[in-house]
């Protein structure tokens, strides 16, 4: 998925469409075409189920409190702070939260018989006595708090307009994935980005923690991964890794905003850094070199060895004693080096492990080529010159009842490059613009091959990091294509690239007050 496969000269006869990039907070072009003046309930990304503008607003100011309500409970109450939290460095006012549902204010409410909302999605309607927040679960309520964020003002006190949304989410999985191997990111740093995708109700953080070029997330039965394996990345950098207490306060942090950590260790190619790490996983005992390139397909676990087993038993035993979510991720995408008939087998032992270990397993499309095992989700990452026979082995797999997540490389890998100008990121699956990130439809993406809507739990958008070190290139490669990834993954459609830009366009101030970096696409009229 991340080879260079395909030259420019050969993209450009293809006919990729190519814009021109502006550098990180640049300036639009003169003559852009200014955004349309939206009124706040216009704004919104991603577009809520149902808006409704309608009479006053109500004003928050110094006196407003945010109030939990009678019977909310301890985590109602968290919800409450948080949003306070994230309500008062922007807005300067105090906001405290109270306990009990009576009275002015922003009030949070739980019904467990809430109509029109499922189990993520939230009522908000504002007048002049308040705002009410109302949701059957909290996390219904966390989301219900970051639509509330942006009805109101960048900075600075406001008024939340009157009116009513009913909102919920078109797909239950909406996710980011961040590739930590390739370079190495600090836990604070993956916090940040934490932040970012949930504002945006984005609720899976899915991590690449192992590849060739390192091993990030320490492991006690088999140390030496972490503590040399971790000790490289491209480019010949000093790489890294997190501790378990680092992973655990990351994995804590984001459930506190109801994102869900699904963590990868790539097998059975991928593996180069646990080869370096170890002599005894290679088939000839010999310890590999450290690589720091970004070729892909080299390596492999040795199959035919009773100590691979072992060692991924231990290693996924204790990534899932670390990981509350029901998912674990075990890669399998270009093992190049492990015939097909070892691939299979290797595979039915790891899904194998994965259960015994009380966790689902989620691998890349490659494992429909395999045996996937009773309720496996496989993570589709093809584009659009993908063979029909491999698609059709991934709508094989669905119609036996495997969920899909929909990672289209030349639509949500946001590695690609968003024109030719674009100096980080590769190109080989294409050049993604904006637009091009956004206008497709999940549900009918791969149903010339037979694969029905509902086979889809929903969208995720990768971030590999082969070109990427920096904080600033992550956002810039990010933002605002993730946005894009959130309205795909909530927002129940039709899509409008005409109306969407100019809500695209409305968050440009957000993200600058956030200091996003983000670029500045010049089809997107920018204020």
């Amino acid at each position: 998925m991340r080879v260079l496969r395909r030259t420019l000269g050969t993209l450009l006869v293809l006919g990729v469409a190519v814009s021109c990039a502006t550098s990180p907070g640049a300036d639009a072009r003169p003559g852009d075409e200014r955004p349309a003046v939206l009124a706040p309930y216009e704004q919104l990304l991603p577009a809520p189920a149902s808006a409704r503008a309608e009479g006053p607003g109500y004003a928050v100011g110094a006196g407003t409190v945010i109030r939990t309500g009678a019977s909310g409970g301890e985590e109602v109450r968290r919800v409450g702070e948080l949003l306070a939290q994230q309500l008062r460095g922007p807005s300067g006012l105090p906001l405290p939260v109270v306990d009990g549902a009576d009275g002015d204010g922003i009030r949070l409410r739980l019904d467990g018989a809430a109509e029109g909302v499922g189990a993520e999605g939230y009522r908000l309607e504002s007048g002049p006595g308040g705002v009410t927040l109302t949701a059957r679960t909290p996390a219904g309520l966390f989301h219900a708090g970051q639509t509330l964020r942006q009805l109101l003002p960048v900075a600075g006190p406001g008024t939340v307009p009157g009116g009513e949304i009913t909102d919920a989410p078109r797909f239950a999985y909406r996710g980011a994935m961040l590739d930590i191997a390739r370079h190495h990111f600090t836990a604070e740093q993956v916090k940040g980005y934490v932040d970012q995708l949930a504002q945006y109700k984005v609720n899976t953080l899915h991590l690449h923690l192992t590849d060739d070029q390192g091993w990030r997330i320490a492991i006690d039965s088999w140390p030496r991964l972490a503590e040399y394996g971790g000790g490289s990345e491209v480019g010949g950098g000093p790489g890294g890794y997190w501790t378990k207490d680092q992973y655990r306060d990351l994995v804590a942090y984001a459930a506190e905003r109801y994102v869900d950590v699904v963590p990868e260790i790539d097998m059975p190619g991928h593996v180069n850094a646990a080869l370096a790490s170890y002599a005894e996983l290679n088939c000839d005992g010999k310890a590999r070199e450290r690589y720091t390139g970004i070729k892909v397909g080299f390596s492999s676990l040795c199959v035919g060895k009773e100590r691979t087993y072992e060692f991924i038993d231990e290693v996924l035993g204790e990534l899932a004693e670390l990981t509350p979510g029901r998912y674990l991720h075990i890669g399998g995408d270009e093992a190049l080096s492990t015939p097909a008939a070892d691939y299979a087998a290797f595979m039915d032992r790891a899904q194998e492990v994965v259960g015994r270990h009380g966790k689902t397993v989620v691998a890349w499309h490659q494992l429909a080529t395999a045996r996937p095992a009773p309720g496996a989700v496989l993570q589709y990452w093809g584009h659009d010159r993908t063979p029909a026979a491999e698609k059709s082995a991934v709508a094989t797999a669905a119609k036996a009842g495997h969920p899909l997540i929909l990672s289209p490389a030349d639509r949500l890998y946001l590695d690609m490059k968003y024109d030719l100008t674009t100096k980080p990121g590769l190109a080989w699956a294409g050049f993604v613009p904006v637009r091009r990130a956004y206008d497709w439809n999940p549900g009918t993406y791969l149903a010339a091959a037979g694969v029905p809507e509902s086979a889809v739990l929903g969208v995720e958008a990768p971030l590999w990091t082969e070109t990427i070190a920096t904080r600033s290139d992550l956002e810039f490669m990010a933002f605002p294509r993730v946005l894009g990834l959130a309205e795909l993954g909530w927002s129940p459609g039709p899509r409008n690239w005409s109306e969407y830009r100019q809500r695209v366009a409305a968050q440009g101030p957000r993200l600058e007050a956030q200091d996003i970096t983000y670029y500045r696409a010049p089809d997107v009229p920018w204020p």
